[in-house]
């Protein structure tokens, strides 16, 4: 049940409706599960921005073979169709970001307008703005626009499977995964 909602804001009352079980019983099942590092649970950051924020936390199982092997990809065409390949991008990309950056004080932003930012993360005094996009050429988004204006990040990336490093804004870059390595840079190895 936790790989469908891979990617998605959790909801523990309804995964309780969906198992016959109890809301305590639901979130004490993705307390094992984010303790046994199978799943991560990345908390919102919501500030008072005059703005509805959603403030429940989204959640990720950490290995995409583990993933796909749970929702019943076989085969790489297989993932190439499935309704899931964005999330299932969004997860393994975080993963490899998260392995450069390091975890702590890492969240996700979102509006109940429909404004999101994948991954935010405070370094140095700093806010920085990570977007996952699994298609061939990302461009600038209205999210990233808002993100940059709304929570005054210092600098955004958009990660993607591409070969291709450009920019779309003057602050936000579109960064083959290949690169994320270069993070590191901005954000500090470990950090």
């Amino acid at each position: 049940m936790v790989a469908h909602y891979h990617g998605q804001v959790w909801n523990a009352a309804e995964l309780a409706r969906a198992l016959g079980s109890s809301e305590p019983t639901a979130r004490h099942y993705l307390d094992i599960l984010c303790g046994t590092y199978v799943v991560r649970r990345l908390q919102p950051w919501h500030t008072n921005l005059g703005k509805r924020e959603l403030k429940a936390p989204k959640v990720y199982v950490r290995d995409s073979g583990l993933l796909h092997r749970l929702l019943g990809i076989d085969t790489r065409r297989e993932l190439l169709t499935h309704p899931k390949l964005g999330a299932s991008w969004e997860g393994f990309a975080q993963e490899q970001v998260l392995a450069i950056t390091g975890q702590d004080d890492t969240h996700y932003w979102a509006t109940q307008n429909g404004a999101e930012l994948d991954l935010l993360l405070f370094r140095r005094g700093k806010a920085w703005g990570v977007e996952f996009k699994v298609g061939d050429s990302p461009q600038m988004t209205k999210s990233l626009h808002i993100a940059l204006g709304d929570l005054g990040l210092e600098r955004a990336w958009s990660v993607y499977p591409g070969t291709r490093r450009y920019r779309v804004h003057k602050e936000v870059e579109v960064l083959p995964l290949a690169e994320v390595g270069e993070l590191a840079k901005f954000l500090g190895a470990g950090a």
